[in-house]
């Protein structure tokens, strides 16, 4: 199952952990309104697709007015966004996540996925991540763990622990 960052920050807000301020829109106007709605001076304009790599390839933008919240969504919606992770086709902008800016302390990498090849569902986690994550795994792999969920015994505390632990919050 694929779900775009504004659903699972939908589902970080039913289970009370907190994510950036911010809304899913499907049209300039929308986009407007939710940045009007979230106050402040500054919001991130994202393109929402099934892809990494979405920042390095102009898919997210830093917009410091509505005028520049509308300009950014007329130049995504209903474009194809080409990124490491796709063909050369790339994947259609059909919605984009409005949010707040704010300031970055630091970029952490977490990943719940499953992997076919062993069955099983895997976390991936880095104290190293963030937008270049892919630089990380091709540089400087050690940094990066995985931690296999067997699937008759579930998640375990420890390894919530160590994936805690392994990204600084322990």
């Amino acid at each position: 199952m694929n779900i775009h960052e504004y659903q699972a920050k939908q589902l970080f807000q039913i289970y009370g952990i907190p994510a950036p301020e911010g809304k899913p829109a499907h049209s300039v106007e929308e986009a407007q309104q939710i940045a009007s709605g979230l106050g402040g001076d500054g919001w991130v304009v994202k393109a929402q697709v099934h892809a990494g790599g979405r920042g390095k390839v102009g898919g997210v933008k830093l917009a410091k007015s509505l005028a520049e919240v509308a300009a950014f969504s007329q130049e995504l919606l209903g474009k194809r966004l080409v990124t490491i992770q796709t063909d050369s086709a790339g994947l259609p902008i059909n919605s984009l996540l409005v949010e707040k800016i704010y300031p970055i302390a630091r970029e952490l990498y977490l990943s719940i996925l499953v992997d076919r090849g062993s069955e099983r569902i895997v976390f991936i986690a880095s104290a190293a991540g963030g937008m270049d994550i892919e630089a990380v795994a091709h540089e400087t792999p050690e940094q990066i763990i995985s931690v296999y969920v067997h699937p008759a015994a579930g998640l375990q505390a420890y390894q919530c622990r160590k994936v805690a632990y392994s990204l600084g919050l322990g």
